[in-house]
Order: C-alpha cells, then sequence, then structure tokens
C-alpha cells in the first residue's frame, strides 16, 4: 500500500478516477445526466502529451467502451483498478453499499477481467473506492499481488461548484513523488476539466513533471 513515490526528482503522478455505480448507470438512463466520461480531459491530457493513470470500475468500461479504447491506445496512459461497481470495502465508507468481506477479492478480479482485453499499459494498481480500507479488506486482496494506491494530494473535485478551490488543493500540497487524485466521471466532477490547465501549469511553474504512476513510484 501507498501513498506516494520518492521524494526525489522532479516526477508526480495525475490519477483519474472513473466510478461507476448502479445509481449513476440510471442516471444515464433516465437523462438526468449527460455522461460520466469527461472528454475534455483526455482531450487537454493528449494534446499537451502528459502522462496520466486512469483507475476505471468494470461498470465505467463497459458503458464507456470506446472512451477506455482511447485510454488504452495512448502509451502516455496507464490502467488500473477501482473495483467494479464502486462498493464499499468497508463499513460506513460515504454512505457506497458495502460488499461483504467474501466477495472483494472476487470483485478485484472480475474488474482485471474486464480491464484485459483492452490492452495497453496495464498494472496491478489498485484504488478502493472512496479510499476506504482496513485490514480484512487489505488481507482478502492480497492473493492477487496488487498495489493499493491512495494518494497524497486529494484535488476534491467530486461535486466541486468552482475550479480555483480545486487549483489550490493540488498546488498547495504537491511535491515529488506526490500521486494526485482527480476525477474523469463529468457529471458529478464538473470542475476537473476547468481546473487541469491550471494545475499543469503550476506544475511547471514549480519545476515539476506529470509522468506515469510507475515511474513515479519507482522513482524513476
Amino acid at each position: 500500500m501507498v501513498d506516494h513515490g520518492p521524494r526525489t526528482g522532479a516526477r508526480v503522478a495525475l490519477t483519474f478516477d472513473a466510478d461507476m455505480t448502479d445509481g449513476m448507470l440510471a442516471s444515464l438512463r433516465a437523462g438526468r445526466v449527460k455522461s460520466y466520461a469527461n472528454l475534455r480531459i483526455i482531450d487537454l491530457l493528449e494534446r499537451e502529451q502528459v502522462p496520466a493513470t486512469f483507475f476505471l470500475t468494470g461498470k465505467w468500461v463497459k458503458r464507456y467502451p470506446d472512451v477506455t479504447r482511447r485510454i488504452a491506445g495512448n502509451p502516455r496512459f496507464e490502467l488500473a483498478n477501482h473495483t467494479y461497481g464502486h462498493a464499499a470495502f468497508t463499513a460506513d465508507c460515504y454512505d457506497l453499499p458495502r460488499l461483504p468481506v467474501n466477495e472483494l477479492a472476487g470483485d478485484v478480479a472480475k474488474t482485471f477481467e474486464v480491464i484485459a482485453p483492452y490492452g495497453g499499459r496495464q498494472t496491478r494498481y489498485f484504488r478502493f473506492p472512496g479510499l476506504c480500507h482496513d485490514a480484512a479488506a487489505l488481507d482478502a486482496l492480497a492473493p492477487l499481488g496488487v498495489t493499493v494506491v491512495d494518494g497524497d494530494v486529494v484535488s476534491g473535485d467530486p461535486f466541486a461548484t468552482a475550479w480555483k478551490p480545486l487549483v489550490r488543493a493540488v498546488l498547495d500540497h504537491v511535491r515529488p513523488g506526490s500521486v494526485v487524485i482527480m476525477h474523469v466521471t463529468e457529471a458529478n466532477a464538473a470542475m476537473t476539466d476547468e481546473a487541469l490547465p491550471h494545475i499543469l501549469a503550476g506544475l511547471r511553474e514549480r519545476g515539476l513533471v506529470a509522468a506515469p504512476l510507475s515511474e513515479v513510484l519507482a522513482g524513476g
């Protein structure tokens, strides 16, 4: 389990969670929201050739296969695991429904199976929904050989109503080796694409360079 990489050099990891719950799927079907895939984020990262790591839920991949294919096709992007349906792996985790302990490993394994056919730079990195985990959850996942990645810089982008606080949250705390947590789920993280250009500019001003998560954790 890691929060960040070595505090040497100038590299930082930009990570984007792609949540998807049954409730989110219902909102899409009912037309209450337009999209949980923020293509403006991907456009910007591609245009500026910025590496990033995407923590994908299995249900998001199934809902957005073309976007997943686009992510996997970019050699600067890495794919990681964020559970199948963004259920909680512990009690009292942001009101998310909780999975029984005996189903945790299967949920994560199923997600890897969903992601695998897309190819690209796949990893064994895993992030818990809400960063909620305990000893029982960690023990349950041990046989899968995953590296649990939390992060040391939380943007606070879910349900944000302004972009400037997100920029401050990142730039006030980012350091060499940092793992920055953001979301690519447009409808419930609507300010992320507006904040991202300013975050990238702020990193450059600080002499920091975005790199794939694997390189940041390796300290290379």
